[in-house]
This record gives structure tokens, sequence and C-alpha cells, in this order.
């Protein structure tokens, strides 16, 4: 089946917040156009020899250009294989969790081999270079990334061929990140509904990035493009089941949850990965993640003495609990509600949609003995237990994280419910804002 994502040929035009990042760039470093840059309908921009500043923004940003902006230009200290390889060896030993799974390899330079192979024209290098001085925090998470997934391509055995495509589909898997207005990487900006519309495309803005330079193979597109992916088929853009992602893309959709976490989590992020893998493992491919709970429970079992992070278990699991008592509540007060519970009607009604995501929450939390109504049994068991509480309150907040993922899924595809909307529209909305409200 032809997949029309990434079989279509449409252009990447350079974004303002992208040409913003260029000229600012330039502030601090020299940044000049080799080669004259034009918009598309042939007005010259910037004449050959150039040098690039923040004058110029205004100038750019006006015009559509009739080509990518970064490959025309140089930039001073840009990043060499020499540079990247420095970074990642620098990171590798500074970094928890990467530095962790490089000590369980023979040689932890295995790790970092690849990149002597890979390819870097200029354009790469330049975004990767922009990426470094005006998003450190994307940059580093790049690196992490590439090492973590050198990490699980080195224990499948990998090839040193599919593994130097890897080390490219890892670093530039967030490249379309630097399309976004960098407010994003404030974990206090929580955009929903339409909002989020914007974070569902970088892995396709990233994949076109990728595609421009034309030096990588076609499965570091698809690679890039399936690593907001999940194997239950509930991820981004494109929502394929774990049959449909490649084998780069299964190892770069577990390497990013597993550096998201220890970015976001200071506390016990071995825990945290852990339950996650647990909770979820429709959503993880199993033979890859086996490589990471056994080292994950080791660090788990050496934090015994935990710090009194339980404290919010009980109202975590109280609002997780009423989310599922307000949903059946607003079913109830439709007479005849209208839904579908499979898989191909949920994608075009919220109260299927919900019905189905949420189901399926509750199903796991069951099997895993972790539904609220088993937890909240458990705490009165666990009175002066640090550790089985800290246990308990990163469960509820994982649990709480995928209610969030169900209500900014519906959102994103149903943005609002207009007058015309039927009541199970409604109803949907209503408990949308409600599990908003809680969180």
């Amino acid at each position: 089946m032809t997949d029309n994502t990434l079989d279509a040929g449409a252009p990447l035009h350079d974004s303002a917040h992208y040409l913003h990042a260029v000229t600012e760039l330039a502030e601090t470093r020299p940044v000049v156009a080799q080669a004259a840059i034009y918009s598309e309908s042939g007005i010259k921009l910037v004449a050959e020899g150039m040098r690039i500043d923040r004058r110029l923004y205004e100038r750019l940003v006006q015009h559509t250009l009739r080509e990518p902006v970064d490959t025309h230009l140089w930039v001073e200290g840009a990043l060499t294989t020499a540079t990247l390889s420095a970074a990642a060896r620098e990171i590798l030993s500074s970094s928890v969790l990467p530095y962790k799974l490089a000590q369980t390899v023979r040689s932890p330079e295995a790790l970092l081999a690849p990149l002597a192979s890979m390819p870097l024209p200029s354009s790469v290098a330049f975004k990767l270079t922009l990426m470094r001085e005006q998003r450190p925090a994307l940059w580093k998470h790049s690196v992490e990334m590439m090492l973590i997934s050198m990490y699980l391509a080195h224990r499948s055995e990998t090839s040193q061929r599919e593994c130097t495509a890897l080390c490219a589909a890892a670093l530039m898997h967030d490249a379309g990140m630097l399309h976004l207005d960098p407010a994003w990487e404030d974990p206090q900006h929580k955009p929903v509904g339409a909002d989020r519309k914007h974070l569902v495309v970088h892995p396709i803005t990233s994949m076109l990035m990728v595609r421009q330079a034309q030096v990588y193979p076609r499965s570091v597109e698809v690679a890039i493009l399936e690593h907001h992916e999940r194997m239950d088929g509930s991820g981004y853009p494109r929502s394929i089941p774990g049959a449909q992602i490649s084998a780069m893309g299964r190892v770069l959709l577990l390497a990013e949850v597993a550096a998201a976490i220890y970015e976001k989590y200071e506390e016990m992020p071995a825990l945290q990965l852990a339950l996650v893998l647990r909770l979820n493992h429709r959503k993880f491919p199993a033979g890859l993640s086996s490589y990471l709970l056994p080292l994950l429970d080791e660090e788990r079992a050496r934090d015994s003495a935990l710090m009194p992070i339980g404290a919010n278990a009980a109202r975590q699991l109280e609002t997780l609990a009423d989310a599922f008592s307000e949903w059946e509540r607003l079913k109830a007060s439709l007479a005849h509600p209208k839904q579908s519970t499979s898989a191909k009607n949920a994608l075009a009604q919220p109260l299927a949609f919900i019905e189905m995501r949420l189901g399926a929450l509750h199903k796991v939390l069951l099997e895993s003995g972790t539904h609220p109504t088993q937890q909240i049994a458990l705490i009165s068991q666990l009175d002066g237990d640090a550790a089985g509480m800290a246990e308990v309150a990163f469960v509820g907040k994982e649990a709480l994280w995928q209610l969030q993922t169900i209500v900014n899924a519906c959102q994103r595809r149903w943005p609002a419910a207009h007058t015309s909307s039927p009541p199970e529209d409604h109803a949907a909305h209503r408990w949308c804002q409600w599990v908003l409200s809680r969180l």
C-alpha cells in the first residue's frame, strides 16, 4: 500500500521561527551566504558573500524562499564529524542513562563508532549547529537519543550499515522542532486542542528536512516519521500499528520515551521508566524493552531509601477514579448514545474514540493490578512504607499522563463541539474539559 505521507512531494519552506533562529545564530558567530539567496518569485534577497545578521530577518520572512536558506549558508565553527563525536563522548560520560547503558557493553566506544561513517553534508551540519547553539536542550536530547538508540542496536546485533543510518535518524529526529516556537521547550507550556497539531506535524517536518539533504537512505526518513508511533497504533502522526513500524522506527520510539523520562524526572527516573514500559507493554516493542528493564530494576533496588514522593498518591488515584466515574455518568445522561467502539468508527466519533481509549486504559490498569480501586485499598497497608508509596505515586502519575493523552488526542481531532453537533459530541467535550480542570 502506498504511504501518502512518505511519498508526498510537498516542499518544506523555512518557517518564521527557523529564520529567526538562523539570524539569531548570526549574532553570535559569522554566518555568510555562499551563494545568492532568491525568493520563489526570483527576487534576490541576499547576495553571495553577504554576512547574515538580524536585520535580514524581516526581508527573509516576507518571502517564500526558492530553496532552504541553510543550503546556501556557511557558519563559523560548524559541526564536523570530529566535533560531533567529541560532543557525543562528553554526553555519554555525563548523562545518567547513556552512561549507565555504556557501562554494560564491552566497549563503550562502540556506541560512537557509527558516527565516523555517517554522512554529514553542509546543510545537515548547519542544522545541527543551529540546534546546538540556539536550542541546547533539543541538541542534548538528540545526542542522548542517538546514544540510547546505539545501545539498543548494539544489543540487537544490528549491522554497522544500519547503525550508521540509525545515527542519522536519531540525531535528526527532532530537527523539525527548529521550525516551532521555542516555547515548546518550556515545561509550563501545555497546548491543547488545535494548538497541538503543530507539535504532531514535527516528525513530518523532520523527515522532509532529512529528505532535502539527499544523502540518507529512505529507511532514515521512515524511522524519523515513526519516532512517536506506538505498537498498539495509538501514536502519531499516522497511528500505524507495530506490524507496520520499521525496525529502526521501533528503536527510535523506545529511545525517545526513555530519553524524555530521564530528562523530565529528576527523582527516580528508572522507576518511572520501568513503570511506563510495564504499564504500557502494548505500546512498546517487548524485545527492545527487555534490554532496558533489568538495568532499571537494578537502579530501583539501589534506591530503596526513597524520598517522600508518595504524598500525592491518594489524590492522584482519586482523580483517576473520578475520571472513570464522570465518563460513565455522562454516557448515562444520553438517552440513546449513538456510538461505535470499532477502531474505524472511533476515528470519526469523539464519544467512540474516548470509549475505546479509556476502556483500553481501564483494562491495562486492572490487568496490572494498578487500577485506582486496587491501589486505594493498597495505600491503607503502606503506612510508613516510603518505597511502596513512591511506587503507587508513580503509577498514579503515569495513569494521569495517559488520561491527558486521551484528552489531547480527542481535542486534536475534534477541537470544538458546535451548536449543531449531536449530544454525544457535546458529552465527549464536557468530559475532556472536566479532566483538564482536575489535572
